[in-house]
């Protein structure tokens, strides 16, 4: 076991700073940048255990995929923070063993403070489009897979109803216009459909964790964009930004490089005028019919921007909460 010995079995801790691409409003770091310090630290992990991602692949034939993050950001990151991520592995050994804690912690005024929770899922996937690699060692057979999903429980099809109906739409012929209305019809839901860019892949072929990211991020913009309160809308009339305490991200199969792929967000619950949670479900067409490959949650809420440092958290009003509910 010394090979994955470390990696098993021994916390790690890293220094970590937001990327600047990340400060989008005053100084504030976006969810999906938080959770890049997740995947970094995660990485950085692997490499102090003697794992880092590219041997892995140049070597062994290994992709290091990222399947799952469930992450929970307790305290705003601003620009320029250096922040301490912790690493715990949460299983020692078996099918769960590729499963990690991670924790960030952020210095305000002396106080060091719990900033971000993560819990993270990966898996080596075995590289088919070059030629063989030699043989996976031993210790990490375990966690070796020739596809992306298979090493997790199954993911039901969310919405089967609206996924029938637009497969119904395929099969008769349907543009890409009848099937979206056909994944929206009946529910609070928004949806189109992209060609998958190959700046979101990794390992030459494949959607990354890190794209269905930028994906949710797209999902919410386009959403309030289309209920009339878009981004801008709501910091030009009242200086409203929206926050994310909590996303979710599940790798349920593999989605290639442009092949193209319906992204559905779907509005499921509002909590007390407060926050709202949405699903981002993604498919890809596969022999005719739609296919889960993706499926996710993301909490949303608003803050004030009371000046260049410090925002508060408000309840939603009348217009906002008409256009969540799709009223």
């Amino acid at each position: 076991m010394t090979l994955t010995k470390s990696l098993l079995n021994e916390a790690t801790t890293v220094r970590l700073r937001p990327r600047y691409e990340g400060s989008n409003i005053c100084t504030w770091i976006g969810f999906k940048h938080v959770n890049y310090l997740v995947e970094e630290a995660v990485l950085v992990h692997f490499a102090q255990s003697g794992l880092p991602a590219r041997a892995l692949y140049e070597e062994h034939g290994l992709g290091l995929d990222f399947t799952t993050m469930d992450t929970r950001i307790l305290h705003a990151f601003h620009l320029d923070d250096e922040a301490e991520a912790e690493v715990v592995p949460v299983a020692k050994g078996g099918a769960e063993a590729l499963t990690f804690k991670v924790t960030i912690r952020v210095e305000r005024n002396g106080e060091t403070l719990k900033a971000v929770t993560s819990n993270v899922r990966l898996a080596l996937r075995v590289d088919r489009y070059l030629e063989a690699a030699a043989e996976v060692p031993t210790e990490l057979a375990p966690f070796a897979v020739d596809r992306l999903g298979v090493e997790l429980p199954p993911v039901a099809d969310p919405g089967p109803e609206f996924t029938a109906a637009a497969n119904a739409a395929l099969a008769g012929g349907g543009d890409e216009r009848a099937v979206l209305t056909a994944l929206t019809t009946g529910r609070n839901a928004y949806a189109w459909k992209w060609n998958i860019p190959y700046p979101y892949c990794h390992f030459t072929e494949r959607l990354q964790l890190s794209g269905y990211l930028r994906l949710m991020e797209e999902a919410k913009d386009r959403f309030v964009a289309d209920r009339g309160i878009s981004i801008k809308t709501l910091l030009d009339d009242r200086r409203w930004i929206p926050v994310v305490p909590r996303s979710t991200v599940r790798v349920v199969d593999e989605a290639l490089m442009e092949e193209d792929l319906y992204t559905v967000y779907t509005v499921e619950e509002v909590f007390k005028d407060f926050t709202y949670t949405s699903r981002m479900d993604n498919y890809v067409i596969r022999d005719g019919a739609l296919h889960l490959v993706q499926s996710g949650r993301i909490v949303h809420g608003y803050a004030v921007i009371d000046n260049r440092r410090d925002w508060r958290l408000v309840s939603f009003d009348d217009r906002v909460l008409d256009a969540i509910r799709g009223q």
